[in-house]
């Protein structure tokens, strides 16, 4: 549930990576929503919160000063005409889905990386999944294309929906993103 008691700030690796690494973990071992088959370290998690604010962002969704959820945006593709592009994810607590928590994080995410210089926003969602499937059309993105039976875990095919959203427009040259 969402309550008065909310903060949404930008995620300081030695504060959050323990929580985020427990968020993050039942993912990991119980759901195919996660491709990764071990979870990752809260030590591996403060490399990935450092890694993407120093290109693209990362926060966290906060309830009465604990950690709940997070968001964060990392490179879309390595090659260089790809570089205002990133890819979204967002991860909240066992018990938190669908509760708005994550279009709070996103809302805030898309507003950091649009104030950044990124122009579009790409999410992968691993099927099946409505909660996802459902957060990201509510928030404007357009389904653009299924990659089927691209990942295996748990004794089974997983098919990815891949959608995307303008963080900002314009068909001027970019400003390189900050």
């Amino acid at each position: 549930m969402l309550t008065k008691d909310l903060l949404i700030r930008d995620a300081m690796p030695e504060l959050d990576a323990a929580a985020c690494a427990a968020i993050y973990a039942p993912y990991v071992r119980e759901t195919a929503i996660s491709f990764e088959l071990e979870p990752p370290t809260p030590a591996e998690m403060a490399e990935r919160i450092t890694a993407a604010q120093s290109t693209h962002a990362w926060l966290v969704l906060e309830d009465a000063g604990r950690v709940v959820g997070y968001a964060y945006g990392g490179p879309m593709k390595a090659r260089a005409a790809y570089r205002w592009s990133c890819e979204v994810s967002v991860y909240l607590e066992s018990g938190r889905r669908r509760t708005g928590g994550g279009r709070l994080l996103y809302e805030a995410l898309f507003e950091r990386l649009a104030e950044r210089g990124y122009r579009t926003a790409i999410a992968g969602m691993t099927l099946p999944n409505d909660a996802s499937v459902g957060l990201h059309r509510a928030l404007g993105f357009e389904p653009i294309g299924t990659y089927r039976r691209i990942g295996w875990k748990h004794n089974a095919w997983h098919d990815v929906a891949w959608a995307q959203r303008a963080l900002a427009t314009g068909d001027d040259p970019p400003t390189e993103p900050r």
